[in-house]
């Protein structure tokens, strides 16, 4: 049995698993907002009101488990992963005395679809005001690829709230407009709506390099096709387009040379993942993503910032790598400045 064939049984296997109600079945889609897929901890809803729109966003809000320590960590997500991806740091970090907040920004994951497009900087402001309601006046930062981005941008719109920064896998170490021309958003709608199960699956491995096993993969390509029956799939499938269009059109490489922050880098060797890249001329194609590279290029411009390379790891060292990076983000965090 191949890799993809023995991880689709088990995506079918995770979703008969899921309790449902008696008058639900296994069959039936999640909704737009991960309704019926299960997150590791309680998901808490904080409301913002956006351009006419009443909204919410998801999070979740771990206590301590060990003697508490009086510092949070902050968990930004990637583009394409709920953050139930989340679970084995957390309880790492609540392990260790930490506070752990990990939202859904909103546009993802369990929080609201808005209609308008999303930005970086409404982004970074959405999460200051939950940690606001949460009187969490500073942060460490841990961000996975997109997140990664939004790590940068609201370390530099609230420098006095971050002490240290995790770029986990970030995307964003170039700018990708100087290699891939705007894209359509309806030729990005036709592409995403194209994704099956087969086709997301193959594009962790191949296009994510992930070496991570089936049973870990299978959760993360149900979510991303299951949505699909879902009456509101329209609505996901446009602001899931908008995220894209961010990414394009908001660079934040410029950005990272001015923190000040102690800053790691955790980059798989293998990851080379280039939003667009497909779309780039041949000339330039071969020259994006060469991220590992990229971070240590960064790195040395900055003033406290260095970088972990994972050996035969791809774009998601925490998950694929979980004790090497978790015991890794720990001795980071605990460093004396």
């Amino acid at each position: 049995m191949s890799q993809i064939t023995r991880a689709l049984v088990l995506i079918f296997a995770f979703l008969a698993a899921i309790p449902a109600r008696a008058e639900q079945t296994a069959e039936e889609p999640f909704g737009i907002a991960l309704e019926g897929f299960p997150y590791p901890y309680p998901v808490r809803m904080f409301p913002i009101v956006q351009q006419g729109e009443a909204l919410r966003m998801a999070y979740m809000d771990v206590a301590p488990k060990g003697e508490p320590n009086g510092r949070t960590v902050l968990l930004l997500h990637g583009r394409n992963f709920p953050s139930r991806y989340w679970q084995s740091l957390i309880e790492t970090l609540a392990a260790a005395g930490y506070r752990v907040v990990a939202p859904d920004e909103i546009g993802f994951n369990k929080s609201s679809k808005p209609a308008f497009d999303l930005h970086f900087d409404q982004l970074a402001r959405n999460t200051a005001a939950l940690l606001d309601e949460l009187k969490i006046d500073k942060v460490s930062v841990v961000g996975h690829s997109m997140g990664g981005m939004l790590t940068v941008r609201f370390t530099r719109m609230y420098p006095e709230r971050v002490d240290r920064i995790v770029l986990d896998a970030p995307i964003g170490l170039e700018d990708y407009r100087l290699y891939v021309p705007q894209i359509p958003a309806d030729r990005l709608l036709e592409m995403e709506d194209k994704v099956t199960p087969e086709s997301y699956l193959n594009q962790l491995i191949k296009v994510y390099a992930l070496t991570a096993s089936p049973e870990t993969l299978a959760p993360y390509v149900a979510a991303r096709t299951r949505i699909k029956g879902s009456a509101e799939y329209p609505r996901w499938l446009r602001t899931f387009v908008n995220s894209a269009e961010m990414i394009w059109r908001e660079p934040v490489v410029q950005e990272i040379p001015l923190l000040t922050q102690s800053v790691l880098f955790v980059e798989g060797e293998n990851d080379h993942l280039a939003p667009g890249r497909d779309f780039a001329p041949d000339a330039l194609r071969g020259k994006m993503g060469q991220n590992a590279e990229l971070a240590k290029a960064l790195a040395a411009k900055m003033p406290r910032a260095r970088v972990e390379v994972f050996e035969g790891i791809g774009h998601l060292p925490h998950l694929e790598a979980p004790e090497r990076f978790n015991e890794l983000v720990l001795r980071f965090f605990d460093e004396a400045e």
